[in-house]
């Protein structure tokens, strides 16, 4: 279908929700008819003069997008997900737990088992009978190399965890420890990470509990990050000494952050289950005066 141009007259229907604070515009969009670019994704993210967001879930059928349109067997729905500055992205954990919360609210989905398409794969989700939504993240892979993270002096070492993405995770004794965050704190080797990693710093809190901060690279300090909380448990379950690829038996860890908390659960297989809150905030529509002033504005 031939999509819509953001200077059409007719507004635009939204929502907002968050998943542990980590907050995102939603835009139901069923046949990719409307024509998110860039600079209207920044416009629309915009704290001060948008609706604000860490990102954008642009809602559409996985059969009337193309990138999407392979997996239309597996998953009705798509998940096409930009960053607050208008960039694309593969996934975003915290966001498929909202986009799920979006379509039951919606009516296309119930409780229970379902698939949602991203550009990293079609991933099961479950909603459950109490609102919480879980996500299978995949498999986390730990490379030996590690780093010496360095902030206000203190030296820690850091596990080298990917989850598709690179995380550095630093258990320290106090959490102020890790400084302002707004800026990646200093890692050696830095051959080891060439294009940069999300930072995590990790206090124990109980057992098999943690709490955590985390720089997120591009981004600075954010109220959570699904990848990070998942990298944290990980790590946190080796320096205990539980492996279940080893055992047999899953490790469960309860994960705070400063915007909520997640429970991680590592499986035998070594698949990854994050569980969390979903929440829709308001619903409304754009003007869209809002998105033809975001495409008059000269490129930066």
């Amino acid at each position: 279908m031939d999509h819509v141009s953001t200077s059409q007259t007719a507004p635009i229907a939204f929502l907002k929700g968050h998943g542990t604070e980590n907050d995102f515009v939603i835009v139901p969009d069923p046949d990719n008819a409307v024509d998110l670019s860039a600079r209207a994704v920044a416009a629309l993210c915009d704290r001060r003069a948008g609706i604000g967001g860490d990102g954008l879930l642009h809602v559409v059928r996985s059969a009337a997008h193309p990138e999407a349109r392979a997996m239309a067997g597996e998953a009705a729905w798509f998940m096409d997900y930009r960053n607050a500055d208008g960039s694309i992205a593969e996934m975003c954990g915290n966001g498929v737990r909202v986009f799920a919360r979006y379509l039951q609210r919606a009516g296309h989905v119930e409780e229970g088992d379902l698939t949602v398409a991203t550009r990293g794969g079609v991933k099961k989700v479950h909603v459950a009978k109490d609102g919480d939504i879980t996500v299978h993240m995949g498999s986390a892979v730990l490379p030996e190399d590690g780093v010496t993270v360095s902030v206000g002096g203190r030296d820690w070492s850091a596990r080298n965890v990917n989850m598709g993405n690179p995380h550095a995770v630093a258990f320290v004794e106090d959490l102020a420890h890790a400084g302002e965050l707004r800026t990646e704190p200093p890692f050696a080797p830095a051959s080891v990470y060439p294009d940069g990693v999300n930072v995590e710093f990790v206090v124990d809190r109980g057992p098999r509990h943690v709490a955590m901060r985390v720089h997120e690279r591009g981004s600075g300090e954010t109220r959570s990050c699904g990848t990070g909380a998942c990298a944290v448990a990980v790590a946190a379950a080796r320096r205990d000494g539980a492996d279940p690829a080893l055992t047999g038996t899953p490790v469960t860890y309860t994960v705070d952050l400063p915007g909520g908390r997640l429970v991680i659960t590592e499986r035998p297989d070594g698949g990854i289950e994050m569980t969390g809150p979903a929440v829709i905030v308001a619903e409304g529509h754009i003007d869209p005066a809002l998105l033809e002033t975001a495409l008059a504005l000269p490129d930066a």
